[in-house]
């Protein structure tokens, strides 16, 4: 798997460039606000790639961070997002401004990309706001994973505190905190 590249940019196309390392020409897919950083001809760039192999292909995605890498690994793992589609979310506008439109859950941004209407992009935006928030590191801000399960389900904060107090301390694992929160919020 190639993860990472180092060297000189020999051509610069419209989706992709070329980029020579070692004498070998690399051909990386990367988003138009990428290309748009990037220097001319001839100037040295680093980046982070997803290699994707398939049966008929080998292809190679280039991000600046790995924070971006990052974000399109955790599109590529939502169910009928490929890596086209995920290039295609990436050019978007800045990393951050694509995360505040999804947690707002703005069904809007996925308008124009091929193969992707209402009904997908209110389903990448399920699937990705926790992710985000994990990507994010609003996990670090000493939130219970429990809670914000709970939370993501449709219960307010409290209706998640209340329940997740009635579950024994000694139980550990978030997915069975879950559970049984669950079947306290049922009882009520």
């Amino acid at each position: 798997m190639i993860s990472y590249l180092n060297g000189k940019i020999i051509l610069k196309h419209d989706r992709f460039i070329i980029l020579e390392v070692a004498n070998i020409g690399y051909k990386v897919f990367l988003s138009r606000q990428t290309l748009l950083k990037l220097p001319e001809s001839l100037d040295n760039v680093k980046l982070f790639c997803f290699h994707n192999i398939k049966e008929d292909a080998s292809d190679l995605y280039g991000f600046l961070t790995y924070e971006e890498l990052d974000f399109f690994e955790t599109l590529m793992d939502i169910h009928g997002v490929g890596p086209k589609a995920a290039l295609e979310i990436s050019t978007l506008g800045p990393l951050e401004r694509i995360k505040d439109r999804i947690l707002a859950q703005d069904e809007k941004i996925f308008e124009g990309i091929p193969g992707i209407g209402a009904k997908k992009a209110m389903t990448i935006i399920l699937e990705l706001t926790g992710k985000i928030k994990l990507l994010s590191g609003q996990k670090k801000s000493g939130a219970d994973p429990a809670e914000d399960a709970l939370t993501q389900l449709g219960f307010t904060k409290q209706q998640a505190r209340d329940a997740l107090s009635k579950v024994d301390p000694k139980v550990k694992n978030i997915e069975e905190r879950v559970k049984l929160s669950l079947k306290n919020l049922g009882k009520t």
